[in-house]
């Protein structure tokens, strides 16, 4: 069985959408989800989904070994950021590599970067009048949103969307298409 590791800063709808996905499956589940937002909505979700999520703080990822330390005890065939906010330390790439991936939510290289990200990204996409915008699946590196380009999927930008009517096309986009890749991923 292979073992999922998922990181979340909010909400939680991709990371509950994966949960979901793979609970029945006979060849991956989801067995944690780790926060650095003690408030984020994700540990409510993974409190009814019965998956376990912890919450830490930035010392804990970036200045000490204790998260890197969680998932060597976890092992993980692959840790999925979803909707995780901080860039990723070198420490953790190192001891996981390829085993890292994020899902970004504009088509890479365009509208990626520090500080691009949610309604950032999809203000963005509207002001410089797009046609087109989407999802990336990307592995992570020690950059942000440069890791290798595994999977995109696009949708059409109207010239009347607002960033809220984007921001609501590509989350169509993650719920359809983020947890086959992962799947896929995962069955090499």
């Amino acid at each position: 069985m292979k073992r999922i590791v998922i990181f979340a800063s909010g909400s939680g709808t991709n990371a509950e959408n994966l949960i979901k996905f793979f609970q029945n499956s006979h060849n991956a589940s989801v067995i944690q989800v780790l926060t650095n937002n003690p408030h984020a909505k994700v540990l409510e979700r993974c409190k009814k989904l019965k998956v376990s999520a912890l919450s830490f703080n930035k010392i804990a990822l970036t200045k000490t070994e204790d998260v890197l330390n969680i998932l060597k005890a976890s092992k993980p065939d692959l840790i999925v950021l979803a909707g995780f906010l901080w860039k990723f330390p070198d420490n953790i790439l190192n001891a996981f590599p390829n085993k890292v991936i994020n899902v970004h939510p504009a088509l890479l290289p365009k509208y990626g970067g520090k500080g691009m990200y949610g309604i950032h990204v999809h203000n963005a996409v509207v002001a410089n009048k797009e046609k087109e915008t989407g999802i990336t699946i990307h592995y992570v590196n020690e950059h942000y949103d440069e890791g290798a380009i595994i999977f995109q999927a696009r949708c059409d930008v109207d010239p009347n969307d607002s960033a809220e009517d984007v921001a609501a096309k590509i989350h169509e986009l993650e719920m359809e298409h983020f947890p086959k890749v992962v799947e896929k991923l995962l069955n090499g």
